[in-house]
């Protein structure tokens, strides 16, 4: 772990700059693991709850996903299902970055990867390590 990442999270999200959702909280906190006690300490400032807007947004993500030929519908009930669907509408409906690990997978059938689907609703998303490097995220270690 590195705790001054998590240090720095909270700093971000107490200047508003960095959150998440409360979808991604209730995913988390089905393990038990070092992440889910740092969530359990998380409230609603930084887990944010849907709102009209993002409820709205919501529609437009289903009927793109649902409309895609290449996805399986398996692929479809998945994403729908999972936190993933919410964050791609809750950035698109307040013109937010996502911040995400997953590559784009166009070819991809079995799975809708969080890039192609903010690919082709609009939705800017960056790295982790982008992020980081452009809100200028420093790390210092002591010696």
């Amino acid at each position: 772990t590195v705790p001054a990442f998590w240090d720095w999270l909270d700093a971000a999200n107490a200047r508003g700059v960095v959150f998440s959702i409360q979808r991604v909280r209730d995913e988390l906190l089905v393990q038990e693991d070092e992440l889910t006690e740092w969530v359990r300490h998380r409230g609603s400032a930084f887990f944010l709850h849907p709102d009209a807007r993002t409820v709205a947004a919501l529609a437009g993500v289903s009927a793109w996903a649902s409309a895609q030929p290449r996805f399986r519908e398996a692929a479809v009930a998945t994403f729908l299902d999972a936190a993933d669907y919410y964050v791609v509408a809750h950035a698109s409906a307040h013109g937010l970055i996502v911040v995400t690990h997953e590559a784009p997978a166009p070819a991809a059938e079995k799975s809708i990867k969080i890039p192609d689907a903010c690919l082709a609703l609009n939705v800017a998303y960056v790295t982790p390590f982008a992020m980081l490097r452009d809100q200028g995220a420093r790390f210092v270690l002591n010696t």
